[in-house]
């Protein structure tokens, strides 16, 4: 009986498979780790698709240099930072600050493909909309719609003022149809104009989601792009807007957050003047969460992201540390003495922490205490700032380490994540445009439309927040250093002297947040001032610098990778000039 059981219990298996076998039901099987269109086409899906296109704001999988936060482009290709470390530690960044990028670099590679990758996963967004089943309302159809475009352009801008002449691919592009071949012949500034004005058109003023781009930000992105179209007309018109009646996540108007340190500090990451950021956690179970891209922008041995002190890379440069000089009236030197004689801030370059060491005495923009880390002053809560001890190789990179987006001590267990090598991981969210950002690039506007005195009031503005004592930095209760910071008292009444203040004043109130090199390419300046901080600053490092040139009608962008041009051919792709 058993065996007859058996045999019979086989003999209907058999015949079970064989009969579905022949339907061709049979051979559809869902490949393991994807998703249906019929899954995406729901609102959740559509939101998981639009969150993962937010990700790639951090560069997720690819190289550090590769993100939105411009560390490497913006900062260290402006001169307001060394790469620091040594000479040997990812040296692959060497020819970006010496303006000798090679098409084969593996960083302009990443850099590419990141933020491709941000474009094709909104283009996913869009092209699923088109199919999104009855959970998704017509609004959030234009909700999600907009902000998928607010990505796009976002991650278009990056690309443009990179690399000048690239690929548009919007969600119509049909790969699966052998449409492969997008030329980069055609200017991209009026599809990221146009995908960016959509979104401000669009989109609600608040989010109920922090993290999320709202009207403010498409708007804050929009008058940008105008800026480097040189339409300052349309630019003055939509920061306008901005200042008038913008808001925050929390329904709060826009405005410049009392205390310049805060601004930054993981604590206060809802506050007034964050437009749009990147969204970090720490210790959600795998760094993929953290903010990685600075993970390396530390300073060294035993001070924050240790015990393994990781890694003295992003060290402020001395251009930029003397560039904090004020006068007896507490304006800064627009004519470039600063880095003359005197006026140059005190270092202890190439002396011991043991060694006895008196900073500097003289005139300074509070600012610098709270974006340069340098011996002597307190460095947020872990102490005083010892000098050598915290720099990996000072001749190499010189004396200074960076300090914002550096957690306090008192924040370390919440916002340092520890499921890596180094705790230069962290839940700190990085700012990519703020209300300063938007008032001073609203000044270069009214400048160009002729209204000097209101350019003049929005710098005082900026100002007068940095003069707050309250956000000095302090030891025993008193200024850590001699702070002399004024407004401009005095009507601006040419355009030229108006243009130097507030091309300044973004240099001293951004700096380390990776705008200065494509704010000195729009005003067509990078080869006089980077030519002059390579002389300079060349003369105070061992071998970082020396024999360094930027090259104009050359560097301002960067070559294509070589990767992509030998995959999609010469007739596709052309290299930018010079490479």
């Amino acid at each position: 009986m058993k065996d007859i059981v058996t045999r019979g219990t086989l003999l209907a298996l058999v015949f079970t498979c064989f009969t579905l076998a022949c339907k061709d039901s049979f051979l559809n099987v869902q490949p393991t780790g994807t998703l249906t269109s019929s899954q995406l086409n729901t609102k959740a899906g559509l939101e998981g698709l639009l969150i993962s296109a937010y990700t790639e704001l951090n560069g997720r999988g690819f190289s550090q240099t590769a993100s939105s936060t411009n560390w490497m482009y913006g900062s260290i290709m402006g001169g307001e930072a060394n790469k620091g470390s040594n000479a040997g530690d990812f040296n692959s960044i060497t020819p970006f600050q010496r303006y000798e990028m090679l098409a084969s670099s593996g960083e302009l590679t990443a850099r590419w493909q990141c933020m491709y990758e941000g474009v094709s996963r909104a283009n996913s967004v869009l092209r699923q909309l088109k199919t999104a089943d009855a959970t998704v309302s017509e609004a959030d159809k234009a909700r999600i719609g907009a902000e998928a475009k607010f990505l796009r352009a976002h991650y278009y801008f990056e690309l443009k003022r990179t690399f000048n002449m690239v690929p548009f691919i919007d969600e119509s592009v049909d790969y699966a149809a052998g449409i492969t071949e997008v030329t980069n012949s055609t200017d991209i500034w009026p599809k990221i104009e146009a995908d960016f004005k959509a979104a401000y058109d669009v989109l609600p003023e608040t989010q109920s989601a922090i993290g999320r781009a709202n009207k403010w930000a498409a708007a804050s992105y929009l008058g940008k792009t105008y800026l480097y179209q040189k339409k300052y007309a349309e630019a003055k018109t939509i920061f306008d807007a901005v200042i008038a009646s913008g808001k925050n996540s929390a329904g709060v108007k826009y405005a410049l957050y009392p205390t310049y340190w805060e601004v930054f500090s993981a604590d206060n990451e809802k506050n007034t003047e964050i437009i749009f950021s990147t969204q970090n956690v720490a210790n959600a179970g795998s760094s993929d969460a953290a903010s990685g891209d600075l993970n390396l922008n530390w300073p060294y041995n035993t001070g924050p992201a240790g015990p393994v002190g990781c890694c003295g890379f992003f060290q402020p440069s001395f251009e930029l540390a003397n560039s904090f000089r004020t006068d007896a009236k507490g304006l800064p030197l627009l004519d470039g003495s600063y880095n003359v004689g005197a006026n140059q801030l005190k270092t202890d370059q190439g002396l011991a922490s043991s060694a006895a060491f008196t900073p500097d005495a003289g005139n300074l923009d509070p600012r610098l205490d709270h974006s340069v880390g340098r011996r002597g002053i307190p460095y947020l809560d872990w102490q005083v700032f010892p000098g050598q001890d915290w720099i990996r190789d000072q001749a190499f990179g010189g004396p200074y380490a960076p300090k914002k987006y550096i957690y306090t001590k008192a924040q370390e267990a919440r916002i340092a994540d520890v499921s890596n090598w180094t705790k230069g991981w962290t839940g700190i969210n990085v700012i990519l445009i703020r209300y300063a950002d938007v008032l001073l690039m609203a000044a270069e506007a009214e400048i160009e439309v002729g209204s000097l005195e209101k350019a003049r009031e929005y710098v005082n503005l900026v100002r007068t927040r940095a003069a707050n004592p309250a956000g000095f930095v302090t030891i025993g209760g008193k200024p850590a250093a001699n702070y002399v910071i004024s407004t401009y008292s005095t009507p601006w009444t040419d355009k030229a002297v108006a243009r130097t203040a507030v091309q300044f004043e973004r240099k001293l109130e951004l700096s380390g947040e990776g705008h200065r090199f494509f704010d000195l390419v729009r005003w067509g300046t990078a080869a006089t001032v980077l030519n002059a901080y390579l002389t300079y600053e060349g003369a105070k490092l061992s071998n970082a610098l020396g024999g360094a040139k930027f090259t104009p009608n050359k560097n301002e962008y960067m070559p294509l990778p070589q990767r992509e041009i030998d995959l999609q051919g010469t007739t596709v792709l052309k290299q930018n000039p010079g490479y």
